[in-house]
Parts: C-alpha cells; sequence; structure tokens
C-alpha cells in the first residue's frame, strides 16, 4: 500500500518546551490544524444500539470528549486504574476543514478535510453506574486517552458512506463497519451538530461504532484496517 504524503494526515502534540503539554494537532502537507471540539455520536449503527439495549432517536445523540483525550499512532493506550472494563468502539472519523453554522446536508461534505479511524474508549462500568444514577457520561468517555486517532487520508475523492473498516484485537475480529449502515449519514451529522453548534476547522466528529464492543486489556493489540488507506495497531500498555 502507498499514499503520498501530501494525502496524508498526520496526528501529533505541541509539546510547550517549558514542561507542558498543548493540544493535538493535525498535518496535511504543511498545513497543521489544530484539533479543537471532539463531537461523538451514540447509537448510530441499529445492531450496536440493541447490544446496549439501546433504541435509536429521532435525532443524532451527541457528546463531546475533552482534546486531551487524544491519543496519537504510535503511543500506547494508557487505560484508567479506576475502571475495570474499558471497551473499544472504532468509529470512522471526520475531521473538519472548513467550520460553519447551519450548514446545509447538500453541502456538508464540502466542509471535511479528512478521514481517519478512531477508537471511542469508553469506561463501561463508570458509564453503567452514570446512566442508572442519570448522570454525565463525561467521566466515562473523556478521560485521558479515550480518543485513539489514526493517521488521516484528504477527503477528497472518498464517499463516507461506502466504507468498510474492522478491529482486529491478538489477530481475531472483534469490529467490521460498513458506513452504509449507519442511521444518520455522514452529512446529514455535520448539517446537525452545526445547528446545534457552531464547527471550526479543526473540530472532529465520531461518526458511531457497530456492534461487538467489548473489553481490553493489558497488553492487548489493537489493528484498526480501512483498505487500502489505513492499517495501524496500538497496544494496550
Amino acid at each position: 500500500m502507498f499514499v503520498s504524503f501530501d494525502f496524508f494526515f498526520r496526528v501529533f502534540r505541541v509539546v510547550d518546551l517549558s514542561g507542558g503539554e498543548c493540544m493535538a494537532e493535525l498535518r496535511v502537507g504543511e498545513q497543521k490544524i489544530r484539533i479543537n471540539n471532539i463531537f461523538c455520536v451514540a447509537r448510530n449503527f441499529v445492531a450496536h444500539a440493541k447490544e446496549m439495549g439501546s433504541v435509536i432517536a429521532d435525532e443524532p445523540v451527541v457528546f463531546i470528549k475533552p482534546n486531551s483525550a487524544v491519543v496519537q499512532p504510535g503511543a500506547p493506550l494508557v487505560l484508567p486504574a479506576w475502571s475495570n472494563d474499558v471497551h473499544h468502539e472504532l468509529e470512522l472519523v471526520v475531521v473538519i476543514g472548513e467550520g460553519g453554522k447551519n450548514i446545509a446536508k447538500e453541502n456538508a461534505l464540502n466542509h471535511i478535510a479528512g478521514y481517519g479511524l478512531g477508537l471511542d474508549l469508553t469506561a463501561r462500568d463508570v458509564q453503567a453506574v452514570a446512566k442508572k444514577n442519570g448522570a454525565p457520561w463525561t467521566l466515562a468517555k473523556g478521560f485521558d486517552g479515550a480518543a485513539v486517532l489514526t493517521d488521516f487520508v484528504a477527503a477528497q475523492g472518498i464517499d463516507p458512506m461506502q466504507q468498510q473498516f474492522t478491529l482486529h484485537i491478538n489477530n481475531e475480529l472483534r469490529q467490521s463497519a460498513d458506513t452504509r449502515l449507519m442511521v444518520f449519514d455522514v452529512a446529514t451529522l455535520i448539517a446537525w451538530i452545526s445547528s446545534k453548534f457552531t464547527l471550526q476547522a479543526g473540530d472532529v466528529i465520531y461518526t458511531g461504532t457497530p456492534e461487538g464492543v467489548g473489553s481490553i486489556h493489558l497488553g492487548d493489540v489493537l489493528r484498526l484496517t480501512w483498505s487500502p488507506h489505513i492499517e495501524q495497531e496500538f497496544v494496550v500498555a
């Protein structure tokens, strides 16, 4: 597989030489795009909603992760000590290149700079308690390392609703996604999100996971594959 660097985004962190660490950035060619908001879509595949005992709503269900949760290619996945059940959720991820408010669905794909894969890591035990108590999911979804991102490919020439991608853990297939099975397609998601929030360049959208979510453990090797664009591994350390 060969992809020209000009068509590749790389996720990396800007490091403050004084000792602090700044927000993650995406690179396309010589251009750097800082990651701003991270929007995540829940329950966008019927089979996944069923396995979680949920139903599909009439509108997208969206939550937000902090950009400090980003994990870059090559970095280990570090599980939080306060959870005993962290789950993987494989997703197609969109990076916004041109922001906007009330973006029309027919123009929505023109606002995308690139696509990649991601893992929405979820502390499922913590989330279950939050759901039971009617509390937000922030802790379960937004901890450091909860927003895993592969490299990204430029949006030009890619139809986001004709894509298939997989997650293997220790060489065993765990999740297989087909974007044609999404309840809300990518254009609809961008139009809806921009009707509620002003999208900005560098905003990231996790578009929802298919069925097959499950626990990850120390030493697991997670391989995310989107042929012919991406094949990358992350190790739980």
